[in-house]
């Protein structure tokens, strides 16, 4: 089992910059893949980025290639999302979540821990 803090949410104006992160707790960090999904209000949970195991895939929701990077340190239990050029349809509710699958799942149902969430609010 697995739990998972988020930290670096806020508001930031439209263009901006911020980047969250995921802590991790226990010595088994390294053998789940992780993903990080957002979830609007009124709108279902999304899909935005995953990870595989050690980093070698990722995927990215169509809407923030290019601008969002994942990235994990497994020495430090942490995976981190880089998003840049931030829009107000970013405006969410950010999640990380740990997965038992292989690869880098991108379907919430692969998925079998969750931390609370970080804000993520842009202004125009």
């Amino acid at each position: 089992q697995v739990q998972l803090v988020e930290s670096g949410g806020g508001l930031v104006q439209a263009g901006g910059s911020l980047r969250l992160s995921c802590a991790a707790s226990g010595r088994t960090f390294r053998t789940y893949a992780m993903g990080w999904f957002r979830r609007a209000p009124g709108k279902e949970r999304e899909f935005v980025a995953s990870i595989s195991r050690r980093g070698g895939i990722t995927y990215y929701t169509d809407s923030v290639q290019g601008r969002f990077t994942i990235a994990r340190d497994n020495d430090k239990n942490t995976m981190y999302l880089q998003m840049t050029s931030l829009k107000p349809e970013d405006t969410a509710l950010y999640s990380c979540a740990a997965s038992n699958a292989a690869a880098a799942p991108v379907s919430v149902t692969r998925y079998d821990y969750w931390g609370q969430g970080t804000q993520v609010t842009v202004s125009s």
